[in-house]
């Protein structure tokens, strides 16, 4: 699309509604540290390519990112939300009331979550759901009863992980990491280990044993990390008993800093997360605007280059760095060529 021709549809919004966006020279992004490395790539290669400007990419987190996209419709505000899980019902709901009323989801592509350790450690190699939960939940099972958490080893409840003290680095809960480490991890193991079921049978709903599964242990031995991955990985690097939660994509460009461990007897790869073999592994988005398309340069243009076959396909540098290509990336295509909004199917 022509510059001239955005300068009209620009032009058209403004008349028809005060709130409209208007023309900014840039697309604006935020959101998922995940998504961010993607993104970076993908801007870079749009600034070097096309007659747009290279857009803006910052980082903060899902949670973050999508609040800031839901503030409302206008040049003060993002285009786009990089998230790392899908968009929640509450924030579609926020975002409507500011004004954002069309969102076009557009899945990208898949990650995983890997648990990795400093290179030179300890021996961490194989991991279960069963061991996270032990090492970090608030409420373990014990002796056939549910008490707090007092381990302080990973050997004390598997002999097969090394002798070293607890050390776990996660991702606080404005990252969408969160959401899958916790649904994936903590709430399986807590049903691996039989703690789910003692606190059932101890009178407990199963709403109210599905949030004590969730809730971790806040003496220390487990570390929420409110910044992106570089936070969790300094950390590891201050720590030899660190155990850190990254994305796929992160761990495979720092090889040289940390070894990672197996999740269920699976070791993460962008051919096990293709597989579905490995079993802590997500979707990845980015939201929208569809009000800020036409008025926003080359925003509709970004969307369409970012999940081109040429960027985000198997053979592509998204794929390289780690994205794992979505199976039906050419109805997402569509969807974007179509300005498909959600929940509309147009």
């Amino acid at each position: 699309m022509s510059l001239t021709k955005l300068t009209t549809s620009a032009l058209a919004i403004a008349a028809l509604s005060a709130s409209a966006a208007a023309a900014r020279d840039n697309v604006q992004v935020a959101g998922s540290s995940t998504v961010l490395p993607y993104a970076s790539i993908v801007a870079e290669a749009f600034g070097e390519n096309t007659d747009f400007p290279t857009p803006v990419i910052e980082s903060g987190g899902s949670s973050a990112g999508l609040k800031r996209f839901c503030e409302g419709v206008g040049e003060n505000t993002i285009d786009v939300a990089n998230a790392s899980r899908a968009i929640r019902e509450k924030e579609i709901k926020a975002c409507a009331e500011n004004g954002v009323t069309d969102i076009m989801e557009v899945r990208i592509g898949y990650d995983g979550i890997v648990f990795a350790s400093q290179i030179s450690g300890p021996a961490f190699a194989a991991f279960e759901p069963a061991d996270i939960f032990n090492a970090i939940g608030a409420k373990v099972l014990k002796d056939g009863a549910i008490v707090d958490n007092d381990y302080s080893s990973w050997a004390e409840f598997n002999s097969d992980l090394p002798d070293a003290e607890i050390a776990m680095f996660i991702p606080g809960t404005k990252h969408g990491t969160r959401e899958v480490f916790e649904d994936k991890v903590l709430l399986k193991g807590c049903e691996d280990t039989g703690a789910m079921q003692a606190m059932l049978d101890g009178g407990m709903s199963e709403d109210d044993a599905e949030d004590a599964c969730l809730d971790v242990r806040q003496d220390g031995r487990s570390v929420d990390i409110d910044g992106d991955y570089t936070e969790t990985l300094a950390r590891i690097d201050a720590n030899t008993n660190g155990i850190g939660v990254f994305g796929l994509a992160f761990y495979e460009n720092n090889q040289d800093k940390l070894k990672v461990a197996t999740m269920g007897g699976v070791a993460p790869s962008t051919e096990t997360i293709a597989s579905g073999d490995y079993p802590v592994s997500r979707p990845l988005f980015f939201y929208v605007k569809k009000a800020h398309i036409g008025v926003i340069p080359g925003l509709k243009e970004y969307a369409q280059f970012f999940i081109s076959d040429e960027l985000a396909g198997p053979s592509g540098p998204l794929a390289n760095y780690g994205l794992v290509s979505d199976p039906q990336l050419s109805d997402t295509q569509k969807s974007v060529n179509e300005e498909a909004t959600m929940g509309s199917g147009s």
